[in-house]
């Protein structure tokens, strides 16, 4: 079994959740990548949000939440997708770039839209009433 490595921000605002879809994928995934060699949890996460939504995180707001495991979508079966998240304040307001196609605020009605994984924060999200 493999794991695919990755680190996402979990962004809420008015009881959603900031989810984006990248070009030619048909479901939402939470605002992250995978770890460039070396890299540190804040140091991908950074660079990813800035890359995928050109905005920047205050360091100082970063802050660990949970980590999640599941079937990574769009993968043989076993191939799981291990996903630390963090919240964290942004500066500036989102703008889809690089491989993103849209990015959108999701309720939990949306939660089929996203990956299995995301669906797991989702549940968690719902489950501390804060997402709607």
């Amino acid at each position: 079994m493999s794991t695919i490595d990755k680190v996402a921000w979990i962004h809420l605002r008015d009881g959603k959740i900031l989810s984006t879809r990248s070009r030619g994928k048909d479901r939402f995934y939470l605002p992250g990548g995978k770890r460039e060699a070396g890299e540190s949890d804040v140091d991908c996460l950074r660079r990813e949000v800035r890359e995928e939504l050109a905005v920047e995180l205050r360091v100082d707001s970063i802050g660990y939440l949970a980590t999640f495991q599941a079937q990574a979508h769009g993968h043989p079966d076993g191939v799981l997708v291990k996903m630390i998240c963090y919240a964290a304040e942004p500066v500036g307001e989102p703008t889809a770039s690089a491989e993103i196609e849209e990015w959108q605020w999701l309720g939990y009605a949306d939660r089929e839209r996203a990956s299995v994984v995301d669906g797991l924060v989702f549940d968690w999200l719902r489950e501390r009433g804060v997402l709607v």
